[in-house]
């Protein structure tokens, strides 16, 4: 009787484990076991179950499929923990505007910014905001993205909210990959509270947020605190109901300027504070110690062209987890490659390349809380895995404007396939 139901053989293995004593947690002329949708062997194929030396039982075997990699390299899926990836509409004009002189700040308080997106959310069906959504997501999952975040915040009602969540929701169960859904809805003061950002948030923390948790549809709670969005005892106000409701949060902070946002997410234990361009030596200390995931998004402060850089020295002495995501959205940050952030971070912030693959890979799981499940090629993980036509891990974070995946594989079973050779074993 076979071993398993699917054996990946001669691959580099980048593992992305923390104990390996080396970057990546690297397996050189390694395999990689499947059965039932989790990893069952990861490690050198002559260490293979029942062998005394290399390949001492015929591969064929092991498992009931065998698939001969060539060397080719395996990661951990790829993790993108912080997208807007549902809304409507198009803000290509404000890329001009700013090209002109204008700034973000400015454009927000004429009108456009988030709030044009919501304007074009609110009017939009939930089959065009599905629709429209697919083909993003798609192009995410042919990087190899086998788990997505999916932030709410484009709709600032009841039922806008709700549309966009749901919309998460079925695209998750229509696609094999995993989707977390946040509810964002203190990202902007809508309309019809404009000039009483208190009102809002009341109506946030005694309607919206307890009726869409109720809804199941709220897997974390986000906020932006920054001058033209939130201030701290309003984010507080969100934070402490989401606490009542046992909903795990994580910010928008210290992007434009530092409010101090970081400390605040790090005093609610927040999976996560995102942005962080701002955060200074001691708001930094404070989310280390908190186990706050610091989320870095390379694509908005490029976009914005930003002179801040976030502290990574200071990340690295406080030993702050860093992850890195798209802030996928169709203003500040209008990217659909994951891999084109690990890129930037690496040649805009400086970080190395093995940061940039745990960014997205292992501290982009725990910036999910589901670090337990996914994020390295452990045993009894979610067997959710990309395969790429490159040896090296530094080769993902190296090229850009370039996709080298293979395959990737969603609980075991295909999830996208890129090269033609694989497919008579799908």
């Amino acid at each position: 009787m076979a071993e398993w139901e699917k054996l990946f053989i001669n691959a580099n293995l980048a593992t992305m484990a923390k104990g390996y004593g080396n970057a990546y947690g690297q397996i050189e002329h390694g395999a990689l076991g499947v059965s039932e949708g989790k990893i069952q062997y990861s490690g050198l194929m002559k260490t293979l179950p029942g062998s005394t030396k290399h390949l001492a039982r015929a591969p064929k075997d092991m498992a009931d499929e065998v698939i001969d990699l060539g060397g080719r390299l395996i990661t951990p899926g790829l993790i993108d923990c912080h997208t807007h990836l549902v809304f409507a509409g198009d803000r290509s004009n404000e890329f001009e505007l700013r090209q002109n002189g204008m700034s973000y700040a400015d454009i927000s308080k004429a009108g456009g910014g988030i709030q044009a997106t919501v304007n074009a959310t609110r009017a939009a069906s939930f089959e065009e905001l599905y629709e429209s959504a697919q083909t993003r997501l798609l192009s995410l999952m042919l990087e190899g993205v086998t788990t997505v975040e999916v932030k709410s915040g484009y709709g600032l009602d009841i039922e806008s909210e709700r549309k966009i969540l749901s919309v998460a929701r079925e695209l998750a169960a229509q696609h094999p990959i995993e989707i977390k859904t946040t509810f964002l809805g203190a990202h902007t003061t809508p309309v019809e509270f404009s000039g009483d950002n208190d009102a809002y948030i009341k109506h946030i923390v005694d309607e919206m947020l307890p009726t869409l948790a109720a809804d199941g549809l709220v897997d974390a709670v986000d906020a932006f605190m920054e001058g033209i969005a939130f201030n701290e005892a309003q984010v507080r106000a969100v934070f402490e109901k989401a606490r009542e409701l046992n909903i795990p949060v994580k910010l928008h902070a210290d992007q434009l300027t530092n409010t101090s946002g970081g400390a605040l997410a790090a005093e609610f234990n927040a999976v996560s504070a995102d942005h962080l361009e701002y955060s200074d030596e001691k708001t930094i200390a404070q989310m280390a110690k908190a186990g706050t995931v610091a989320v870095l998004l390379p694509g908005a402060f490029y976009s914005l062209k930003e002179t801040q850089k976030p502290d990574i020295a200071a990340m690295r002495k406080a030993g702050l987890d860093m992850a890195i995501a798209t802030d996928m959205n169709p203003g500040t940050s209008p990217t659909q490659s994951l891999l084109l952030m690990m890129n930037m971070a690496a040649t805009l912030f400086g970080l190395t390349t093995n940061e940039c693959l745990s960014g997205v890979t292992r501290n982009a799981a725990k910036a999910l809380q589901i670090n337990d499940n996914t994020g390295t090629l452990e045993v009894e993980k979610n067997a959710n895995f990309a395969v790429w036509n490159v040896k090296h891990p530094a080769a993902l974070v190296n090229w850009f404007g370039t996709n080298p995946l293979a395959f990737s594989c969603f609980k075991g079973e295909l999830q996208m396939l890129a090269d033609p050779e694989f497919e008579g074993y799908f």
